[in-house]
């Protein structure tokens, strides 16, 4: 049976990346440091993907196990001598840490195997997978990193599935939207996987789905927290914060539309789409979740500060961005370490000296003017 190694056996792993390669005839390992997941993986060896609809239509996953990446290295490096696919799901700020691993297993595969693999990092991250090989060859020394290129192929992707948070303790099980894109780059033919779509140019539709999907979600959730809003549904059931949304999503549209020469109905109704697909109240996705690390979501590359930027550069408007960003600087949940020490730089600091640090961006630009403005009438 073909193989195929995937580092994040989280509620995203599982429901998302892991079970599409499951329905295409892989064996997953899925890679964690979760041992409670990882020694159910390998005694169920299986588990449901359930979709969050009135039918609650249900999917059982099969061929799966798991290894523990701090107790089971060896193992580890074993199954990347056997796969044909290595992706990660574990949030861009983890690739560094699972980098080493990688790395060890990409030096023992090209000394027993000529195959290729196929490396997929699947992050809400523009250019992911170039981060992740960047770590990786940090632990590689040159004669290996020679013998990658003919066996190692890595390809860029952009990935959009709403998994909410849940309490599945004890269970395997997963709930996710019914609806999943996963967009890989690449200019040559890859071993079949049933979801993936093969493209060109990824550009178009990283920076689409991320300042759609990841920019509209993010500002529900911070507008919502505001608003003392529990979900992103019961967020949406207010006219007000739907117009706030509509109108950040037309400037990020503006810009994408632009850049790439999208067609502006289409565009329009992709956004339209995705509203409604935030209003699914069987997700019950929770406002604290979707916001939460703050610090991430108001990196210089990442759904708030980047096209607010790219639209100033455009010569296009960024108000409402510009007050995302500022609703993004008020989330002051308690239970979120990126948001209790936000509110602390914000403290000793200020806002300016925070955008400067956090976002890259210049103390006095237009850009750190408006949001402050916003940040300040919103405070109120």
């Amino acid at each position: 049976m073909k193989q195929a190694v995937h580092f994040g056996a989280g509620n995203i792993g599982r429901g998302f990346i892991g079970a599409l390669f499951s329905q295409s005839g892989y064996h997953v390992t899925f890679v964690d440091i979760a041992d409670q997941i990882i020694n159910q993986l390998n005694e169920e060896k299986q588990y449901q993907v359930k979709l969050a609809t009135d039918r609650q239509e249900s999917m059982t996953i099969e061929n799966v196990s798991g290894l523990n990446n701090m107790t089971q290295e060896n193992e580890v490096i074993e199954a990347i001598k056997h796969a044909t696919y290595l992706t990660t799901a574990i949030g861009p700020n983890i690739l560094p840490r699972i980098a080493p691993l990688i790395a060890k297993g990409l030096a023992a595969r090209v000394k027993a195997t000529d195959d290729i693999l196929y490396v997929i990092a699947c992050e809400n991250q523009i250019s992911a997978t170039d981060l992740l090989k960047g770590y990786i060859q940090e632990h590689l020394d040159e004669d290996t990193k020679a013998h990658l290129a003919d066996k190692v192929h890595f390809f860029n992707s952009a990935v959009d599935r709403i998994v909410p948070l849940q309490n599945n303790q004890g269970s395997l099980d997963v709930l996710v939207e019914p609806y999943y894109e996963w967009v890989v780059e690449a200019s040559e033919s890859l071993p079949n996987v049933e979801g993936m779509t093969i493209v060109s140019d990824l550009a178009p539709f990283i920076e689409r789905k991320l300042f759609t999907v990841n920019t509209g979600h993010a500002v529900i959730a911070y507008l919502g927290y505001l608003e003392n809003k529990t979900t992103i549904d019961q967020t949406l059931a207010d006219e007000k914060i739907v117009a706030q949304v509509q109108a950040t999503l037309d400037e990020t549209g503006s810009y994408l539309i632009k850049q790439y020469g999208l067609d502006s109905d289409e565009h329009q109704h992709y956004i339209n789409k995705i509203i409604n697909r935030f209003k699914n109240s069987y997700l019950n996705d929770v406002v604290t979740r979707v916001g939460r690390s703050p610090l991430r979501k108001l990196g210089p590359n990442d759904r708030l500060v980047r096209p607010a930027i790219e639209a100033k550069k455009a010569g296009l408007s960024y108000n409402n961005l510009a007050k995302a960003i500022a609703a993004a600087l008020l989330f002051d949940n308690k239970e979120d370490e990126e948001a209790v020490k936000l509110q602390s730089m914000i403290k000793e600091n200020g806002v300016p000296h925070v955008l400067k640090e956090v976002s890259g961006l210049d103390e006095n630009s237009e850009l750190t003017k408006e949001v402050l403005s916003s940040y300040n009438a919103l405070k109120k």
